[in-house]
């Protein structure tokens, strides 16, 4: 009786849990934006750094030819790791016999776009305007920020993984002429080290 007591508890808490987080999130969709990330950031550095002296803090025009390369560079990552990133976590989802798209996935989506948008806006003004080396690290702070602010709809290792991400573009801001280098640990491996984890954790 006392068993059964405990698993109804359970049960109970599960459907709660469901009904107010969005729980679906595959870890392979992590690991796919890492490495979506890692592929961007290789054509990001041969069309920026490659040699070129950015090793410091310093105001550099981008040509309009190098600009339209970065913007398309950045939208083909963009659309690669949403795209795989859709599809394990609607893969997920359906094994789970959950809905993809219902209240909790609004609000997960609003509280991230929020901070990105924002983050994204500013990046591209400085961006136009030359201030190459701030943009990286700033990518990774609102990046972090819309993580920390969507998280509560989702599982709580995204908070973690915010953190994280804040934390590495502060560190960034320091060392500005390393900004592509802290956007791909940041992008790249943390995403892949996280789906990892979480691919093992939730593994179904």
């Amino acid at each position: 009786m006392k068993e059964k007591y405990i698993e109804d508890l359970k049960e109970i808490k599960d459907i709660m849990n469901r009904s107010s987080r969005f729980i679906s999130l595959s870890g392979l969709s992590g690991i796919s934006a890492g490495i979506s990330a890692l592929i961007g950031a290789y054509f990001a550095y041969q069309t920026v750094y490659f040699e070129q002296d950015y090793l410091g803090y310093r105001r550099a025009f981008l040509t309009a030819e190098s600009l339209t390369q970065l913007l398309l560079i950045a939208i083909g990552t963009l659309i690669l790791a949403i795209g795989t990133g859709v599809y394990f976590t609607t893969r997920q989802t359906k094994k789970q016999n959950q809905k993809i798209w219902d209240v909790q996935t609004k609000r997960l989506l609003i509280n991230l776009a929020i901070p990105l948008a924002t983050g994204g806006i500013l990046c591209l003004m400085l961006l136009a305007k030359g201030y190459i080396g701030i943009v990286a690290p700033l990518t990774l702070i609102f990046y972090g920020l819309g993580l920390i602010n969507a998280s509560k709809y989702t599982l709580n290792e995204i908070r973690s993984l915010g953190i994280l991400e804040v934390i590495l573009g502060l560190i960034a801001i320091q060392y500005i002429g390393y900004g592509l280098l802290f956007w791909s640990l940041g992008f790249g491996f943390l995403h892949i080290i996280y789906g990892i984890i979480m691919q093992l954790k939730y593994k179904s």
